[in-house]
Formats: C-alpha cells, structure tokens, sequence
C-alpha cells in the first residue's frame, strides 16, 4: 500500500449541529467520473470540517495471457491516479486536510473497507440515459447495495460538482418517522452544513380495494381524508429534525405518484437529491430498491442514497 498525502487546516462548519472528524472518502481511478466525485467530495468536506481521503484500489492480478506484464508499471500508473487526483484537490481546496492511498484490494472491497471510520463515500456514476441499468456501473452498484454508510454518486457531466452548491437538499420520506430516520438525520446534516433549505417529499397512491380496512379508513378520517393523513405523516416524521436544526428552512411537499416518478419531476433545481436504501438480494445478487435506482440513474444532480434499519 502506498501513500500520497498533503496536510493542511480545515475550516470548521459554520453550521453548529453539522458534524465534523468523520472523514469523507472518494474513490477515484482516473476517470472523469471519478475526479468529479473527488471534486464534490472535497467541496463537502470544506462544508463539514472534515478531512477528505482519495482512495483507489489496486492489485496485482497477472494475466494468463502471452503478454509482458510490468508489476512495478502498474502500482506506479495506480500510485499516480491518487497523486494527482490529491493534487487537484489540494490547489482547489487548501483548507481541506487531504490524504490519498492505494488500496491493495479489489474495488468493491477496497472501498466498503473505508466506511468502517468514514462519515460517506463518494463515486462517479456514468450519467443517465435509456439503458438505465447498466450506467452506474457494477462495481458502484455493489457498493450502493452493501455500504453501510451513505453513498453519493455525481456524473462527470454535472458542471455543479465542483461549484459552489444552490438549489434545495431534496429528500424523500416514506413510511414512519423511525423508518426514516436515517435518511432525513443526512438531509438535514447536510442542509445544515451548506446552510441550503430542505424540501421533503412524500409520494403517496391511492391503496387497491382490498387494502381497504375499517382501520385503515378510520386513521384517515380521523385526519380528515388521505391527503391531510399524508401530509400528517410527513409532519411527524419531520417534527424531530426541525427542532433539531429550526434555522434549516423546510417545505413540505406530498403529492400523488410513485415515489420515483414524483423525486425526480421535483429535482430539476435540487443540488442534492437524498433517498434511502433497503437492499433486497434477488436472483441476480443485491437489488437497491426502485426508487434509489430510478434515482442514480435518471435525477439530474447528485444522488445520496443513505442505507435505513
């Protein structure tokens, strides 16, 4: 394992709850994807007071091939992916303590590793298109399904990842206020951190006839009909966090719809789109639910997906 690293102070967070120390990990390659998750990684870091550390995986796997392979060429080409990277960030962002590493390990491995001690993980994802499922890219996908900490994907071709943020810190609430919580305990860290508004969205459908009980439909009464149930619900669940962070501005949003479709018609102005994860294994191994993958795939801002209960 090899390291690069440039030291310096690191301005703290204005914002008195947003929470610093945590490292922040980015991992990068070399590609443009991955350099403009450094560079939203380090602009985070600026915002929270944390360090920032640049991590790509490396090992040593020989080919069967009848080719000449040069070991010591490859760990210097990997050593140089994290050279320059922290060079970059570091002339961008001297008040951020940066450090840079070689991880000799494969890469999904490699960077669930850096979450035992970090705060989130940032990677590149490809961009968006009609071939949905194939453009955040295997490695990114496994990490999604099994990180236990947040996760942040950015596309190279987001010309915000490395200005500084606007817009709102978009997040989707569903169900309980405890099935949230880990979700919306981002939202508002991060919100607090940018000094940036808050809006919560939550989707709702009407239910199918047979869904229909006497106690289903008394709870919904007793609020005065479905949507004023929804809008209830949304409150509660945020009731904690806004007397938590009362200087983070908050709208309540709950509409109609799928909770994907109705996230992404509301994130075009969003600088940051913020959902949660239940991964289910399926046939094909670690699924990350529709809506965080309607999200990576189709939002046009950054995607947070935090992992819930």
């Amino acid at each position: 394992m090899s390291r690069e690293g440039r030291q310096t102070g690191a301005d703290a967070g204005e914002a008195p709850e947003a929470p610093t120390g945590r490292e922040i990990v980015a991992g990068v390659d070399g590609s443009p994807e991955s350099l403009a998750a450094a560079a939203w990684a380090a602009r985070e870091a600026e915002h929270r007071g944390a360090p920032l550390r640049l991590a790509h995986a490396w090992r040593w796997e020989p080919l069967d091939l009848p080719l000449v392979q040069d070991r010591d060429a490859q760990q210097r080409a990997a050593e140089e992916v994290v050279r320059s990277a922290a060079a970059e960030i570091g002339e961008r962002h001297p008040g951020v303590a940066v450090t840079a590493e070689v991880l000799t390990d494969t890469p999904v491995a490699a960077l669930l590793d850096t979450l035992d001690e970090a705060e989130m993980l940032v990677i590149g994802s490809r961009g968006h298109g009609a071939v949905a499922g194939f453009l955040l890219g295997s490695y990114g996908q496994q990490v999604i399904a099994a990180a236990t900490r947040p996760v942040v994907a950015v596309r190279a071709r987001d010309d915000r990842a490395a200005e500084p943020p606007t817009g709102e810190i978009l997040v989707g609430q569903q169900g309980t206020p405890e099935d949230s919580e880990a979700v919306l305990r981002f939202a508002f860290e991060t919100a607090a951190a940018r000094g940036a508004a808050i809006r919560a969205v939550r989707a709702w459908s009407l239910p199918p006839l047979f869904a229909y009980s006497p106690a289903s439909m008394r709870l919904a009464d007793d609020a005065g009909g479905l949507v004023p149930f929804e809008e209830k619900a949304l409150r509660e669940a945020l009731a904690p966090w806004r007397e938590r962070y009362p200087y983070v501005p908050v709208t309540e949003h709950v509409e109609l719809g799928s909770a994907g479709q109705v996230l992404l018609t509301t994130s075009g102005a969003a600088q940051l789109l913020v959902v949660g994860r239940r991964a289910k294994r399926g046939a094909l191994g670690q699924r990350i639910g529709s809506v965080a993958h309607a999200a990576l795939h189709l939002a046009p801002c950054p995607v947070a997906v935090v992992p819930q209960g």
